[in-house]
């Protein structure tokens, strides 16, 4: 800054405080108590001593560098960490606001753990306001950012609820709810309970061969289903002519997980034939006949009887569980008549497409709360958050008496100290 508000100082991050080294506390040595522990990411466990004085600020040394976590009470900062628990010419908050918006966590000088070398962080240059300044500068951040964080909370409900509303949509229409009022007045097959083996076939395990990072077709394995539908963006690949030609995929093949975890197995997507592809070996390709619809089979598989069938059926491992094309095949569900299929298709896409939007648009919002905040210190940090007074004493004056003080009465060099 060119032109400084009233009162205001330029100086180094290092002149108005001290990053103090956390302490070592192996897990097996913690005796769980009254003090939280906190690591670079935040808190890690208790332990029945503290070493901060209180309040502390808990900064990222290791892994998640630059991280700054606020503690009203006195902790216990693991050897991954910072810590700043004397304030002699700052408010306490003021200084976890301010690490917060300086860059810590792109000082990073490691090859491998990122980590952060305090002696970079204390050249960093700093404004510091007047002691009552920082004051009133806290009150408005902490009043501005208490609401963004009041909405963050209330859209990080929505994942929740949307998974709630889709599993919701999903088994009123294999009730036939969704479809009842369409459904009356019109000369249609009636329903029928089925057996997935009578209206589909195939039941074919792909390719076990070992696939490539580059190739010339994609090779569709279980993470490629997600959330119901293909996701080709981490693909492997092959180029074995006969591999192509035997696990080829074709446009309605309905992809069916059956190894994966107990809460994934069975989870299932629909190929489409968007790009040429072939199938691994944990998944089933089923082929549906002409009186079950694709897509139909595929939100079935996905509802909640499908999900219920697949843990009912599953036969579990040591850290996966399995489905075999057997018991695929003895899927029993209800088939309506291919135009009610169609009729269910549709309306699902329709409201899962209204939901997916919903998502959507709350990412979005939680960026700008994200970007938000960051103006809200960025602002405060110029002086434009907060009123000045003439009557405040200078920061200059503050800083003059820390650096008389430090000469004065010199601190001692402080190592990493085993805990207590």
């Amino acid at each position: 800054m060119s032109d400084l508000p009233v009162g205001w100082v330029k100086t180094t991050l290092g002149h108005i405080l001290e990053l103090k080294y956390g302490k070592s506390l192996p897990e097996k040595t913690r005796i769980p108590g009254a003090y939280s522990v906190y690591g670079s990411n935040g808190v890690v466990g208790t332990h029945m001593h503290g070493v901060t004085a209180a309040p502390a600020i808990i900064v990222g040394r290791k892994g998640s560098i630059g991280e700054a976590h606020f503690s009203e009470a006195a902790c216990f900062p693991i050897d991954t960490t910072y810590f700043v628990d004397e304030f002699e010419c700052t408010a306490p908050r003021f200084v976890w606001h301010l690490l917060r918006f300086l860059p810590l966590h792109e000082m990073n000088r490691a090859s491998a753990i990122p980590g952060l070398n305090r002696e970079d962080a204390y050249a960093l240059p700093v404004v510091l306001p007047p002691l009552p300044e920082q004051q009133r500068i806290v009150e408005k951040i902490d009043s501005l950012i208490g609401k963004s964080r009041r909405a963050r909370d209330h859209l990080d409900l929505i994942p929740r609820l949307v998974e709630k509303y889709k599993q919701a949509i999903l088994s009123a229409s294999f009730r036939g709810d969704l479809t009842r009022e369409w459904r009356e007045g019109r000369s249609l097959a009636a329903t029928r309970s089925v057996l997935l083996a009578e209206v589909a076939e195939g039941f074919n395990y792909g390719s076990a061969a070992k696939s490539a990072k580059q190739g010339r077709v994609p090779v569709l394995r279980m993470g490629n289903i997600q959330d119901g539908k293909l996701d080709w963006s981490d693909l492997v690949f092959t180029d074995d002519a006969a591999e192509i030609a035997k696990y080829g995929l074709k446009d309605g093949d309905v992809l069916f997980n059956r190894t994966n975890s107990p809460a994934l197995v069975g989870k299932t997507a629909l190929f489409t034939g968007e790009s040429e592809a072939i199938y691994a070996g944990y998944l089933i390709k089923v082929r549906c006949k002409p009186q079950l619809l694709p897509a139909f089979l595929t939100y079935c598989l996905n509802a909640p009887n499908g999900r219920a069938y697949s843990w009912e059926v599953k036969t579990d491992g040591v850290s996966q569980s399995n489905i075999n094309a057997k018991k695929l095949a003895a899927f029993r569900f209800d088939l309506p008549s291919v135009q009610e299929q169609e009729e269910i298709v549709r309306r699902i896409e329709r409201a899962l497409s209204w939901i997916n939007r919903i998502t959507v648009d709350a990412t979005s919002a939680r960026k700008l709360i994200d970007h938000l905040e960051q103006s809200v210190l960025a602002k405060a940090f110029r002086g434009e958050l907060a009123p000045q007074d003439a009557a405040d004493e200078p920061a200059s004056a503050l800083l003059d008496r820390i650096r008389a003080e430090r000469v004065a009465v010199p601190k001692a060099k402080r190592g990493r100290k085993k805990a207590p």
